[in-house]
C-alpha cells in the first residue's frame, strides 16, 4: 500500500459521481482514476442513502489506499468516518445551517477526518477558514450541468483566492482542457474536475492530460 498524499501537495481532485458512472462500476472507475494521477477521489452520491454511501465508500478505499489517493466522501461525515476516508466534503448549508461552527466540534463523530468546505464568495471562504476547514472547494468558476442552478463565481473569485487563502484550495465548476489554461492563469493551481472526466472516452488519458498541464503551470 502507497502512503497517501498530503492534502498541500494534491493538484487534481476528481470524482465518482453516480449521477454520472453510466454502468460503470466504482471499483473500476477508481482503478482509472488512481491510474490516470488524480490525488483527490470524491464519492458523491446524491442518490442514495447513508448506509448505500458508506459500503460504496468502503468499496473505493480499498482501491485509493493501494494508490496512496485521499478518498473523500460527500455529505455524510459519519459515513466517512465509518469508511475511514481522509477526507469528507461539506457545503456551507450542510456545516454552519446544521449548527456548527469549528470543525473541532466534529472531533467526537471522528477526529481523524479532514474536512473540505464549498464556498462560493470571499466571506464564506473567510468563515470556513476560521471555523477551521482543511481545505476549500472555490466555485463554480463555470457554469456547470452538476450543479445547473448555481451562479458561477467567475474568474474575479479564483483571483480573490489566490491573493488570500493560505489553506489548500481547488477551483471547480465547468473545468475543461479548453478553460483550464485561464484558469491557471488566475491563480489556480489545484482543480476539481467531475463530468469532464467522468464523460471523457477514456479516463485515464483525460486525467493525465489534466494533470500534466497541472504540472507545467508554474
Amino acid at each position: 500500500m502507497a502512503r497517501l498524499r498530503l492534502l498541500s501537495d494534491c493538484r487534481l481532485y476528481t470524482f465518482i459521481d453516480t449521477a454520472y458512472t453510466r454502468g460503470r462500476s466504482v471499483e473500476d472507475l477508481a482503478r482509472q482514476l488512481c491510474d490516470g494521477g488524480s490525488d483527490v477521489i470524491q464519492l458523491r452520491a446524491k442518490n442514495l442513502e447513508a448506509d448505500e454511501v458508506l459500503g460504496l465508500a468502503r468499496r473505493i478505499r480499498l482501491i485509493t489506499d493501494e494508490a496512496g489517493v485521499l478518498l473523500a466522501v460527500n455529505d455524510h461525515w459519519t459515513a466517512a468516518v465509518e469508511a475511514g476516508a481522509a477526507l469528507c466534503h461539506l457545503g456551507q448549508e450542510d456545516f454552519f445551517e446544521a449548527g456548527w461552527r469549528r470543525v473541532e466540534e466534529l472531533a467526537p463523530l471522528g477526529g481523524a477526518v479532514k474536512l473540505g468546505l464549498s464556498s462560493h464568495a470571499p466571506d464564506q471562504a473567510e468563515r470556513a477558514v476560521k471555523a477551521g476547514a482543511a481545505y476549500l472547494g472555490v466555485g463554480p468558476v463555470y457554469r456547470t450541468g452538476t450543479k445547473p442552478a448555481a451562479r458561477p463565481v467567475t474568474l474575479d473569485y479564483v483571483r480573490w483566492a489566490s491573493d488570500h487563502l493560505l489553506i489548500p484550495w481547488f477551483a471547480i465548476g465547468g473545468i475543461t482542457l479548453e478553460n483550464l489554461d485561464e484558469v491557471l492563469a488566475a491563480g489556480a493551481r489545484r482543480v476539481c474536475v467531475v463530468s469532464a472526466i467522468l464523460n471523457a472516452p477514456d479516463v485515464v488519458r483525460a486525467c493525465q492530460t489534466y494533470r500534466d498541464r497541472l504540472s507545467s503551470a508554474p
